[in-house]
């Protein structure tokens, strides 16, 4: 049977990393948002408006679900590595999932501000093609840091937390 795992945490927790592994573990097609982004609006980005990001992500979000829901049907595995900062944004993917006859999985990465920004600052260093696809900056983190919202028991029940 298909499985669609959305994956989640905050900034420069490990997300795309895990995405990876876990995309070769169990034969699985990733999406992963901040390439799409970087493609597609990075150019056109003139200061961090979170309204204006957000719009783009789900326009992003639905495209990327028009092809999950072509490789789901054909029994493929997907793992949405799209950030997934908020639990609508969570609750919109697993709702669609049930709706095709399917239980997601919510994988939540944690691990303390200290290791992630250990992490963001090693990933903008490196820019390791396959994790990296644009600078996070202290501002962006900082902004980015109380806009998540933890995944409840109720939402990990058929998924997992990962101490990254």
């Amino acid at each position: 049977m298909a499985r669609l795992i959305l994956v989640c945490g905050p900034t420069g927790v490990g997300k795309t990393t895990y995405s990876l592994s876990l995309a070769k573990e169990i034969a699985a097609i990733k999406f992963s948002i901040d390439p799409w982004m970087q493609t597609l609006f990075s150019k056109d980005m003139t200061s961090l408006d979170f309204e204006w990001m957000m719009e783009r992500v789900n326009r992003c979000s639905e495209q990327i679900w028009e092809v999950s829901q072509q490789i789901l049907a054909v029994n493929g595995n997907v793992i949405l590595d799209l950030g997934f900062t908020t639990k609508d944004q969570r609750d919109v993917f697993a709702n669609r999932a049930r709706e095709i006859g399917l239980d997601p999985e919510i994988h939540y990465l944690n691990a303390s501000t200290d290791i992630r920004k250990q992490r963001v600052k090693k990933r903008n260093t490196e820019k390791d093609p396959s994790v990296y696809a644009f600078e996070v900056t202290d501002m962006m983190f900082n902004f980015m840091e109380p806009r998540f919202e933890v995944p409840d028991q109720d939402e990990l029940k058929n998924g997992r937390t990962i101490n990254a």
